[in-house]
């Protein structure tokens, strides 16, 4: 069995709290403590669903990208809240093309990455 287990996204040195408060209070995730050889480094770490699959942030000058396709997505119950709920917190969402049964939305995060948020109500052919 093959499983996604984490994400690691570059995020400008010194940008810790801003990711705590996006990736924490914005979208909900709960942050856990990373391995005490990464702590130094500065990296954030934050559950990401199951208790063992994982959002990294990890300062990285060089690894940003304005405008960057990569992205991650989010599996969530409610997109109208959860969109209404990043338009609120100022974070402009944004609509691209229509797949069946996957009602969705994009969203950048503070720092240019791409995130996808969406729900999966039925086979999308």
């Amino acid at each position: 069995m093959i499983r996604l287990q984490h994400v690691s996204l570059p995020i400008p040195p010194g940008a810790q709290e801003q990711g705590r408060e996006f990736y924490g209070e914005v979208v909900g995730l709960s942050e856990k403590t990373p391995p005490a050889v990464l702590v130094p480094s500065g990296v954030v770490w934050f559950d990401a669903g199951d208790g063992d699959r994982e959002l990294h942030l990890v300062p990285d000058p060089d690894g940003l990208t304005p405008g960057a396709k990569r992205h991650f997505c989010f599996e969530v119950d409610d997109v109208p809240g959860t969109r209404a709920r990043f338009d609120s917190a100022g974070f402009e969402t944004f609509d691209q093309s229509v797949i069946p049964n996957r009602p969705r939305f994009f969203c950048r995060d503070p720092f240019g990455n791409l995130i996808e948020v969406l729900a999966i109500e039925g086979p999308y052919s």
